[in-house]
């Protein structure tokens, strides 16, 4: 049985290693030419993403590569005084297991761990899905597949070509989010410094064996900006004019934007789908249900969303009419979930008056000074992340099952 993956991220590659475990024969397709190195930002995997990667073979590469961010500097705009956090406190206390990892370090982790099993086609994407399974491409003969998945993240063009217009299905949830890449001008190692005001939230982050380091920029707009995605320049020119000002630290983060050899920016935006499967096509990770860039665990969600289509599709002996609903049901929760922990998530970190700006510090001075015990139970009863992440649960699907078509 053969099926193909649209992207080569997070979820597409993890799909293709427990799809090519279970017995399918799988086809990753990627518009780029090569592995993405965006210059993304870092990103969480908690208990149940760093339990399948250990299924996986590939913890330990994750765990070398893991930024190990352990320390933040908050200042709010207009105090002198800063406060300082102990993150491993905090994460400590949110996850009894978590890394945090660059996007593409992750991504090319994946990846390898693939790359002998599962045919690979860089530099192409998908024009026409036909009912019958023929797929034409941009650059390559057409080809037909038993199964499609759309693994290609927040502006999936699988969706797109399936399901219809992103404006259907997308729904903007307040903030703007940059990632800029630039030097390491301060010696960051495992430190992150935040600029916090109303509406709009900076901070820059290193660690060793980056090299260079990360600026992020979250912000709120009264009304809608007008860009393209892909309209590189206008969203510079609306992140400088959202930021100007605001620190000497963050103006000169700004002026490495005419320099910054990659850079990211989009809406924080969730995708609500009632259903995300139709006939042969199905949609996982942020194509399917993207709880928000940056704020609702998106990535974690996309591993275990993967492992879960893999595990029923196996269960089901590759019949989709079976396997898409199961993997619907067994996801509704967790994604119900993750839409919440990023609405929460999206209010504290671009605070929207100066009370809740000095609510973020003051929480944040909180967590630092309690004793880890006392950290730990005031984090549980005040961040809805800590009792999503850790209450999400998965079924082992490693173990053959009758019907199944695992090797």
């Amino acid at each position: 049985m053969r099926i193909l993956i649209s992207g080569a991220s997070v979820a597409g590659p993890v799909l293709a290693y427990w799809l090519n475990r279970h017995g399918f024969a799988v086809t990753v397709v990627e518009r780029a030419p090569a592995l993405r190195k965006t210059g993304g930002h870092s990103v969480d995997l908690f208990r149940p993403a760093v339990e399948i990667s250990e299924k996986m073979g590939v913890l330990p590469r994750i765990e070398e590569l893991a930024t190990d961010t352990d320390r933040m500097t908050l200042r709010r705009e207009g105090v002198t005084r800063p406060v300082h956090v102990d993150l491993a406190k905090v994460f400590g206390a949110t996850s009894d297991r978590h890394v945090e990892i660059m996007r593409d370090d992750l991504s090319e982790v994946y990846c390898d761990a693939t790359r002998d099993d599962v045919e690979y086609i860089f530099g192409d994407s998908i024009t026409g899905i036909s009912d019958d399974g023929e797929v034409r491409f941009e650059n390559s003969a057409s080809r037909h597949f038993d199964l499609v998945v759309g693994a290609d993240g927040l502006h999936s063009n699988v969706r797109r070509l399936v399901f219809g217009d992103e404006s259907k299905y997308s729904k903007p949830i307040g903030p703007y989010f940059g990632v800029v890449t630039l030097p390491n001008f301060y010696g960051l190692d495992r430190e992150l410094l935040i600029h916090s005001g109303v509406g709009r939230t900076a901070g820059m982050y290193g660690a060793r064996h980056i090299g260079e380091a990360r600026a992020l920029f979250l912000f709120r707009s009264r009304h809608e900006l007008e860009y393209h995605y892909r309209d590189v320049p206008r969203q510079k020119e609306l992140l400088r004019a959202a930021f100007s000002g605001m620190h000497a630290d963050v103006d000169r983060w700004l002026e490495e934007l005419d320099r910054t050899p990659t850079f990211y920016f989009d809406s924080i935006t969730q995708v609500s789908m009632d259903s995300w499967s139709r006939g042969r096509v199905t949609l996982v990770g942020d194509a399917g249900y993207c709880p928000g860039p940056a704020v609702g665990g998106s990535t974690s969600l996309a591993v275990i969303g993967a492992y879960v289509l893999a595990g029923e599709l196996a269960r089901a002996g590759g019949d989709h009419e079976r396997a898409f609903p199961a993997y619907e049901r067994a996801m509704a929760e967790n994604v119900r979930g993750s839409r919440e922990v990023a609405l929460s998530a999206a209010k504290t970190l671009v605070p929207t008056s100066r009370l809740g700006v000095a609510g973020l510090a003051h929480g944040a001075r909180l967590v630092s000074a309690l004793p880890s015990a006392l950290s730990r139970a005031f984090l549980q009863l005040t961040t809805k992340s800590a009792r999503v992440y850790n209450s999400m649960t998965v079924e082992d699907y490693t173990q053959p099952v009758p019907g199944s078509v695992m090797k």
